[in-house]
């Protein structure tokens, strides 16, 4: 009876121990993260998703999906950059809220999703008022310098014209998609 109950107690001693060096050195940990190298702007696939206005409503909340196009697993450290410029004039940047978000070991095919909300034109307004109005937005990953511009897009796949009222885009941490 003794040695069933240290065979059984060491038994469940190992299976928490490789649980928990499990845990410690999974894909999505600081330590992983730590042997790939950063996201580039270039290896990444973009995408901006401006979602239908509720009803009576003055903010308006988009989507940014990024996607690994690379064979590699990279690091997405943080918030992407995100302006919508028109021309040289005024212009609208994407502020994070929150703390900095811990980093994300993006592996290659793998999603990252950023929510964005901004303030729209006011009901019955025209859209003209506003700061800044683009179909388009600069984007680049986290602590990299190289720029994209990409279009924006309604839920159906149409170019959709981003109304920014306000200087400030702001956005969730960015968060891993279940595959």
């Amino acid at each position: 009876m003794r040695r069933r109950s240290l065979l059984a107690a060491t038994s469940a001693a190992l299976v928490l121990t490789v649980s928990a060096g499990l845990g410690l050195t999974g894909c999505g940990s600081p330590r992983m993260a730590a042997l790939h190298a950063n996201c580039t702007t270039k290896g990444l696939r973009w995408k901006l998703t401006v979602l239908k206005k509720p009803a009576h409503g003055t903010h308006r909340d988009a989507r940014l999906t990024i996607v690994n196009k690379t064979a590699r697993p990279c690091v997405f450290g943080g918030y992407p950059l995100f302006e919508v410029h028109v021309g040289k004039g005024p212009m609208a940047d994407g502020k994070g809220r929150g703390a900095v978000p811990p980093p994300i070991d993006l592996r290659a095919g793998g999603t990252v999703t950023t929510a964005l909300r901004y303030q729209d034109a006011w009901p019955g307004e025209p859209s003209g008022q506003c700061l800044v109005s683009n179909m388009e937005a600069t984007v680049a990953a986290p602590h990299d310098r190289a720029l994209r511009s990409i279009t924006a897009r309604d839920e159906s796949g149409r170019r959709s014209l981003l109304n920014v009222c306000n200087d400030t885009v702001w956005m969730s941490p960015p968060k891993e998609a279940a595959e």
